[in-house]
């Protein structure tokens, strides 16, 4: 019997790959896309995309080439390609914007970029069109049934550009360790919290622009130092008020105390 099984199985690998190669020579484009479509129903994408890659330009203009683009595009989806995906679905949206599969195809294309977006620490290109596309998406289909996971989708995006712009600051206030150049990280710090006024990173992004503020004051000129230890106080003052519980406020304490006894060389001087 188990005999029996594996001739069988045989069998129909075998004849599923005599009509795949006997499709693939064919000049007949109907059986290029009946064999496709069934080796895409069986999850077979990669030998369904090669046929249906040979005859998308036969079906251009044709009532089919709909249901063909739709297919073509999922196939990738489906493989993983997601570049392919995302073109062959931005196609499909705008050749067929009445298609009752439009409004999937223009999640997926989103979709598709979204799986594209690199680790943080690489350049963003494709998170920020993410992004974009979701945007699109959702102001153009705000009952869908798919905008649950595409905010979902869009506030892992922006998290990750939080956590790229953060992380930029954060290297800029490590290097001035070695430079003596606090401005910089200063000014990265005040655009991320500008940038991210909601973000979850803000409380560290306010400890360490004091952190760096308190290091650029004490290390100043004199001409410099009081306007600049002000500046550092007035930093503290945020920082204490919005997150007093903070797991730095032991640090932020230290330096408020270096930053007032330095003040008070100048108010002895006036």
């Amino acid at each position: 019997m188990k005999k029996l099984f594996y001739i069988f199985i045989t069998f129909t690998i075998l004849t599923s790959c005599s009509e795949y190669q006997k499709a693939l020579k064919s000049e007949e484009v109907s059986e290029k896309f009946k064999v496709g479509e069934a080796l895409y129903d069986k999850g077979k994408y990669a030998k369904a995309n090669k046929l249906f890659e040979q005859i998308i330009p036969s079906y251009r203009g044709k009532p089919q080439a709909e249901k063909l683009t739709y297919l073509n595009a999922m196939a990738y989806f489906k493989m993983d390609e997601y570049y392919l995906a995302g073109y062959h679905f931005d196609r499909f949206v705008s050749a067929y914007p009445e298609s009752e599969k439009v409004e999937e195809a223009a999640f997926l294309s989103a979709k598709s970029t979204y799986m594209l977006s690199p680790v943080f620490s690489k350049a963003q290109i494709d998170t920020k069109d993410a992004i974009d596309k979701f945007q699109q998406f959702i102001n153009l289909y705000p009952e869908s049934e798919y905008l649950p996971e595409a905010n979902k989708l869009v506030k892992e995006l922006d998290y990750k550009l939080e956590l790229k712009a953060f992380e930029i600051a954060k290297q800029y206030n490590k290097i001035a360790g070695y430079t003596g150049d606090y401005e910089a990280p200063i000014k990265a710090f005040d655009n991320f919290i500008f940038d991210f006024p909601g973000s979850s990173l803000r409380e560290d992004a306010l400890y360490y622009k004091l952190d760096s503020a308190y290091n650029l004051a004490m290390n100043s000129i004199e001409s410099k130092k009081q306007e600049r230890l002000e500046n550092a106080k007035t930093y503290y003052s945020s920082f204490k008020k919005s997150y007093s519980e903070s797991e730095y406020i032991e640090e932020a304490d230290k330096m408020i105390v270096d930053i007032n006894n330095e003040l008070k060389k100048y108010n002895t001087k006036s």
